[in-house]
């Protein structure tokens, strides 16, 4: 530190003045590229991000509300009638499904399918939840052939 004193000391008046006026632009600098722009930048995004949240809210709420509305307006359930085992196996064939394996129990039934196309299946689903049936639960993996798919487990009930 003595040295760069010494150094400094030794200089003219002029060139100190030069010197300690750079030092003050480097300081400056190092201030504003160093603090000040990534705090500014920082705080630019987070006010977006807060807008965009606001919004997402908004849409929520308002998406919340329809659904509420919906439900209210919604006429009740309807109620599936006769054998929940018997209403399975005759959707399944409409819809060219075969059932590999069915389990009743009680209220519900389990449902194996060896090989079935997805969208066959999906269709399916879509014809028992709109006879009333629920999915509880359903498994399914990749089968061998494209577009193909194992269900390994499916629960049903009334």
């Amino acid at each position: 530190m003595n040295a760069l004193k010494q150094k400094f000391t030794a200089l003219t008046e002029r060139e100190q003045r030069l010197v300690l006026l750079s030092g003050m632009v480097i300081l400056l600098g190092i201030f504003y590229w160093g603090l000040w722009a990534p705090l500014n930048q920082s705080i630019s995004q987070q006010s977006q991000l807060l807008e965009s949240n606001k919004k997402l809210v908004s849409w929520v709420e308002e998406q919340g509300q329809k659904a509420a509305q919906l439900r209210r307006t919604q006429s009740s359930p309807r109620r599936v009638t006769g054998s929940l085992p018997q209403l399975v196996t005759s959707t399944s064939s409409n819809h060219s499904l075969s059932i590999s394996r069915m389990q009743p129990q009680g209220d519900e039934i389990q449902v194996w399918i060896d090989e079935a196309p997805f969208n066959s299946l999906v269709g399916w689903l879509n014809e028992l939840e709109t006879r009333g049936i629920v999915i509880e639960q359903l498994d399914v993996a990749e089968a061998n052939a494209p577009g193909m798919i194992k269900v390994r487990r499916l629960v049903l009930t009334k």
